[in-house]
């Protein structure tokens, strides 16, 4: 049980530590070899899903919520991420393409269990983590230090900003993540609670990696 009174001590705790660890098993992601590109994603995942269960009974903001708004943006996220991406230099030069048909076979019961596991990891457990350590935590944070005392629903332009481009380049796609980390904020802004914007970012995930697969566009991934 210690692992997850270390994820409850502190509210910190609850909204850094998954994220922190997601990020660095995504850079631990092909440090083994070529396949432990994927079966390190799985196991983040799952270790993502469990840290979602162990921190929900002491964050509150940290429920699904579902609405009109949510939708749109985001559709509209994932219509910009992909109609973009031509327009715009990335940052750094494009890594291998991470497609699981090369690894394991096109059509292989492997490849399409990978597959699956990378669009559910990407629409179910990464906006919560992710959400979680931007929308509550370091928009908040920026404002003030003692970020709990400051409601989701609070307006500061620094923070929002800050927090937005910080979102965007963290991604290659960065203008794309920017507009990304905006929309996703003031869903978080109007509604007063962070599941719309999980919601949003559920369904750009989503979108996008139907797209990846369907199109073959796995520079996306």
């Amino acid at each position: 049980m210690a692992p997850v009174l270390f994820l409850r001590q502190t509210p910190l705790h609850a909204r850094v530590a998954p994220f922190v660890l997601f990020v660095v098993l995504t850079a631990c992601q092909g440090l083994l070899g070529e396949s432990s590109r994927y079966w390190i994603y799985a196991l983040k995942t799952l270790l993502g899903a469990w840290m979602i269960w162990a921190i929900r009974p002491v964050v509150s903001e940290l429920r699904w919520n579902f609405s009109g708004e949510a939708c749109f943006v985001g559709a509209a996220v994932f219509a910009a991420w992909v109609g973009l991406d031509s327009l715009y230099p990335k940052f750094g030069a494009a890594g291998k393409p991470w497609n699981p048909n090369l690894q394991f076979g096109e059509g292989s019961p492997l490849a399409m269990a990978v597959l699956a596991t990378r669009v559910l990891g990407s629409s179910i457990v990464v906006p919560p983590i992710e959400e979680l350590f931007y929308r509550s935590f370091l928009y908040r944070y920026i404002a003030n230090p003692d970020f709990t005392k400051m409601s989701l629903s609070s307006r500061n332009w620094r923070s929002f900003i800050v927090t937005s481009a910080v979102f965007g380049f963290a991604h290659r796609e960065w203008l794309a993540g920017i507009l990304c980390g905006l929309a996703y904020q003031w869903l978080v802004l109007r509604k007063g609670r962070l599941g719309d914007a999980m919601t949003a970012h559920a369904i750009t995930n989503l979108l996008l990696g139907i797209w990846v697969i369907w199109k073959g566009a796995w520079n996306f991934w």
